[in-house]
């Protein structure tokens, strides 16, 4: 029985009525309805404690419990239920900063650059901000990015990174790379990578391996204790629907638990019995929480909470994940049917006709991708006009230059007719440009 939690989001309208097609979960997820609850309450609780928030429920002053706990711990209860989605224990994961702080924290405690072990591998073509960060830190090194950075692209006329070419470089150059560090899905193209594979085959060649996990942590089961990563970043606004600017975590496999290495170190990480203490020697909390820094917005770890209660609910990311392979499996076939598609190797044959046309660059096998399907049109142009049309009539995707349109059906609150109305509408809007409706 498909999922039934669309009326546990607030899905925007509209100037009829209608419900928009809201397939654009791949950068800002919806709403729960609980979020404005929970945030009320507290706004209640601020409003009435004070200060005493912190630390009490509102029972010992007002006669009853006036919000969800005590501020001082607020965030404790999303490690358990943020574990399972990204496989790990509680232990291992920690809900603070967001994706590029968080970054820049494990970077600074597992980039150990030698003088022959130094370089970072990533994507040639990934998000600007981790470009920036592997930048950075290279030259936080002393280390010039042009030797220190391998950046991987997709071989001539392909749009994906091949996981074999990856390994390959791994193992030819492995003993020069000191942390490989990947998206588990790219951005742009909405590829999924062998995540176990590569990191197995990082791991052999005594590489550290982190995983940039923006676009796969509630959209992908995934299992980062088992595969052995040292540790990966993730924001949660996108599939796990926290808000704008929602707050992020990170994980750090349970072998360093009680590694004591430097670290970007902050009071939050430290012993939470000997934090009010003020005490001048920083002892950190066991596992992932030792690299926490400050204390978390209250706001966006609430926003966080009402929806990681929806994903239990709803039997979690398993479940969830047949759900999203029957709407994006959907999607893809009624796109690939559509007489304005090109299959990627004919777009030199057939793309130069001067006619509006499509075609789609996410892999197209349900193990090599997620929730998104990216669609690249042609000729130039014709992208925003389809957009445009799409936003008119009520479907809502997002646009990434250069000429493309991601589109992610959500499991817990997109369905068939959200699918139906995309595919419908593009082939409306090419028809239109190609003035044969």
């Amino acid at each position: 029985m498909p999922l039934n939690f669309r009326d546990r989001f607030n899905v925007p309208v509209l100037q009829n009525g209608e419900e928009v097609a809201y397939l654009v979960g791949n950068s800002l997820g919806l709403m729960p309805q609980k979020t404005r609850d929970y945030v009320n309450q507290e706004m209640d609780a601020w409003s009435q404690l004070g200060v005493k928030g912190h630390f009490v429920s509102g029972k010992e002053d007002l006669g009853q419990d006036v919000h969800q706990g005590p501020w001082y711990s607020c965030d404790e209860p999303l490690h358990g239920l943020v574990g399972p989605i990204l496989g790990a224990s509680e232990d291992e994961v920690a809900i603070m900063n967001t994706l590029t702080s968080n970054i820049h924290s494990l970077f600074s405690a597992f980039y150990k650059p030698t003088a022959t072990r130094n370089k970072i591998l990533f994507e040639a073509k990934a998000f600007p901000s981790d470009t920036y960060a592997m930048e950075s830190q290279a030259r936080l090194h002393n280390l010039d990015p042009n030797e220190a950075l391998i950046k991987l692209a997709p071989k001539d006329g392909a749009y994906t990174l091949s996981d074999d070419d990856i390994i390959k470089v791994i193992e030819e150059q492995g003993d020069e790379i000191a942390v490989v560090f990947f998206s588990g899905i790219q951005f742009y193209t909405g590829q999924l990578f062998d995540i176990a594979r590569i990191t197995a085959a990082a791991k052999a060649k005594g590489c550290v391996v982190g995983w940039d996990l923006a676009h796969a942590a509630g959209n992908v089961p995934l299992k980062l204790h088992d595969w052995n990563v040292d540790f990966a970043v993730f924001c949660t606004y996108k599939y796990m629907n926290s808000g704008p600017g929602g707050i992020g975590g990170l994980f750090v496999h349970d072998k360093y638990a009680d590694d004591q290495r430097p670290r970007l170190a902050g009071w939050w990480g430290n012993n939470a019995e000997t934090r009010f203490k003020m005490l001048d020697e920083f002892d950190p909390i066991r596992g992932a929480r030792g690299y926490k820094q400050s204390n978390p917005s209250v706001l966006c770890v609430l926003a966080l909470r009402a929806s990681l209660e929806l994903f239990k609910e709803a039997g979690g990311i398993e479940k969830l994940r047949e759900r999203s392979i029957q709407l994006t499996n959907r999607l893809q076939k009624g796109l690939l049917a559509s007489p304005h598609y090109i299959a990627p190797e004919n777009i030199e044959i057939f793309g130069n006709s001067g006619k509006a046309w499509f075609t789609i660059i996410t892999p197209l096998a349900e193990h090599q991708r997620g929730a998104q399907l990216s669609l690249l049109f042609g000729p130039d142009g014709t992208m925003k006009k389809v957009f445009d049309y799409l936003d008119d009539h009520g479907v809502l995707g997002d646009e990434r230059n250069p000429d493309v349109i991601r589109l992610a059906p959500a499991p817990l609150y997109n369905n068939e007719r959200d699918v139906d109305l995309a595919i419908k509408l593009i082939n409306d809007s090419i028809n239109l440009i190609n003035g044969s409706a």
